[in-house]
């Protein structure tokens, strides 16, 4: 299947049909087999990206910095130093980029940065994570569980936890347009915004996917073949919330009575970064502060066989050449 995508924005998987999102996947799994086995893809040799942080990062920042030398491709990574929604706007920022770079990537807050971006300059704009979506971490997400489960229509993704997000949001779209049955397993106060859900009924029509909402842990991790979690709370939130977000979360936590519901060949997966054993400074301030030994995950399930959570992680580096390589023009 040989699908044009040159010039495109990667916003949100709300933009892409679902033939789309599964060529992107084949080209990952395609790129990731020619470097395992040693094959030059420097197909974009001579062309330069933005990448722009607002939001710090370990996995997203590599992964694309990775994948664009793997494609031939020079980096400029901007943060701190930028002038971006100080000095300057994110309208003119745009249309300064865009002179002088054949992409730009953004990682940062609401979605209406990353979406001025897109709308003044003509080159791709790739979104690395906001607020409201994390285009780039399903892909990772349904190229790990093809490859653990060897498929995606039918199955069923349990996730755990905060649902208002990026991680809730953007699974409820690709498991949508895909065809899995997804569970999203939090208190009433944590769930989905009401109209995407309704956005997303569109979808799955045509893929035969769900969506179900629940606050029974038992009920939603019996026979699941994914169980997926994501951090209680994001760094640099007051203390309060701190206490509030752990206090309503404690009984959604990923544990071994969690996993033992789920269907004995189910995969564990997490986004990252991941409080399951308190061993960062801010892990143990928190742990003493709240009595926890892990937070959204226990170490056992993190540690166990049936987590996946590293070739998660690796494919996120896979799937963002995938985007890169199709958005920039593919000259395989």
């Amino acid at each position: 299947m040989s699908i044009d995508l040159k010039g495109r924005d990667f916003l949100t998987l709300k933009d892409f049909t679902a033939e789309e999102i599964l060529y992107l996947l084949d080209l990952a799994a395609s790129l990731k087999e020619k470097k395992k086995l040693g094959i030059p893809v420097d197909i974009h040799r001579g062309k330069n990206i933005a990448l722009i942080f607002e939001k710090t990062s370990t996995r997203t920042r590599c992964a694309f910095e990775v994948a664009a030398h793997d494609l031939g491709i020079c980096t400029t990574y901007l943060a701190e130093g930028s002038q971006i929604g100080k000095k300057e706007s994110i309208a003119d920022t745009a249309r300064v980029l865009g002179r002088m770079f054949d992409g730009i990537e953004y990682r940062g807050y609401g979605q209406e940065m990353v979406e001025a971006l897109a709308k003044y300059t003509e080159v791709p704009v790739w979104n690395g994570l906001t607020n409201e979506y994390h285009p780039t971490q399903m892909l990772a997400d349904m190229l790990t569980i093809r490859e653990h489960l060897g498929k995606l229509k039918g199955l069923k993704l349990v996730y755990f936890g905060d649902a208002r997000y990026n991680i809730g949001n953007s699974l409820s779209i690709v498991c949508s347009k895909l065809g899995l049955n997804l569970v999203l397993c939090s208190p009433k106060k944590y769930a989905p915004n009401a109209a995407l859900i309704e956005e997303c009924k569109v979808w799955q029509k045509e893929s035969g996917g769900t969506i179900t909402l629940t606050e029974d842990v038992k009920a939603a991790a019996k026979n699941a073949d994914i169980i997926y979690t994501d951090v209680w709370v994001s760094m640099g939130e007051p203390d309060e919330v701190w206490a509030e977000r752990i206090a309503d979360l404690k009984p959604y936590q990923v544990n071994a009575d969690v996993m033992k519901l789920a269907k004995p060949e189910a995969i564990f997966m997490h986004d990252l970064p991941s409080f399951h054993n308190l061993e960062t400074k801010i892990g143990q301030e928190i742990g003493e502060k709240f009595g926890l030994a892990a937070m959204e995950v226990t170490d056992d399930v993190f540690e166990s066989k049936q987590s996946v959570v590293f070739d998660e992680a690796e494919n996120r580096m896979h799937t963002i050449k995938a985007v890169l390589a199709a958005t920039l023009g593919n000259n395989f």
